[in-house]
């Protein structure tokens, strides 16, 4: 049985504890009912999501082993816990572009189709405080439970923005005061060694599928691109690997210079 399905009226159903129990904490979703597994009920991580779905004013249902195993699938998948709620909102890329001047973050994705990397660059991207996610209409995954799953729950906090045209995107956030920087292994700029001024300020992360990378197209409206140098064997790593290793990055430098900002061009 799949780990996740959308049910009636466009609701899904989300197992497992870490998405479940950031679903119930986000409240972006609509909420429709919570099911455990009374099995696992003196467990203390399976009542915590009782009482979270109780402040959010949410049934729980609790059913015995059986009959939940028959809706939620596998034990080591759904750890007792499933949400049926609504679906994710997609929202427009000017919404996106909210916070402090000189210290926004956005991650765009081109191209990337996997449901698992689109989940865990989601996950990197949330915990290195990204304000958002852009992914393209077409070679892009819907926010499914997959992909929500696959992020540990992050998915739930992080605002994502749905695109025609990702180049065009780009120039939109350009007048908005945003510089595009592209993560590609043929970049002349190493990650490591780039200035505090390259990658500070308000940026969006622009990356690429594994194998095909950026697209032309996207690549020429880029400010920037840099390379993640690599000591071993390989020549690159999957786009979740990448993603994680720039951005973590990226925090580093603006704990280091907060409120640094690089001129277009330079």
């Amino acid at each position: 049985m799949p780990e996740a399905r959308t049910g009636a009226a466009g609701r899904e159903r989300l197992v497992g504890q870490h998405v479940v129990r950031e679903a119930l904490r986000a409240r972006r979703r609509v909420l429709v009912r919570l099911m455990l597994d009374a099995g696992r009920r003196e467990r203390a991580e399976i009542e915590s999501l009782s009482g979270l779905a109780s402040r959010a004013g949410l049934e729980t249902v609790w059913l015995a082993h059986e009959r939940f195993a028959a809706l939620a699938g596998s034990e080591e998948r759904s750890q007792g816990a499933l949400l049926e709620a609504g679906p994710l909102p997609e929202l427009a890329l000017a919404e996106l572009v909210g916070g402090e001047r000189g210290t926004r973050l956005l991650v765009a994705l081109d191209g990337v189709e996997d449901p698992q990397n689109v989940g865990a660059v989601a996950r990197a991207a949330e915990a290195a405080g990204a304000g958002g996610l852009i992914v393209t209409r077409h070679r892009a995954p819907p926010l499914s439970p997959a992909v929500a799953r696959a992020s540990a729950g992050a998915l739930e906090h992080l605002p994502v923005a749905r695109v025609t045209n990702l180049p065009q995107a780009l120039g939109t956030l350009a007048k908005e005061g945003f510089w595009s920087l592209g993560a590609d292994p043929g970049a002349s700029i190493d990650l490591f060694e780039a200035t505090d001024r390259l990658l500070t300020g308000d940026l969006v992360v622009v990356l690429g599928a594994e194998g095909r990378g950026l697209r032309r197209g996207v690549r020429s409206a880029l400010d920037h691109e840099v390379r993640i140098p690599m000591a071993g064997s390989v020549a690159s790593l999957n786009v979740a690997g990448a993603a994680a290793v720039v951005l973590f990055e990226l925090l580093r430098r603006r704990r280091a210079a907060p409120g640094t900002r690089l001129p277009r061009g330079e």
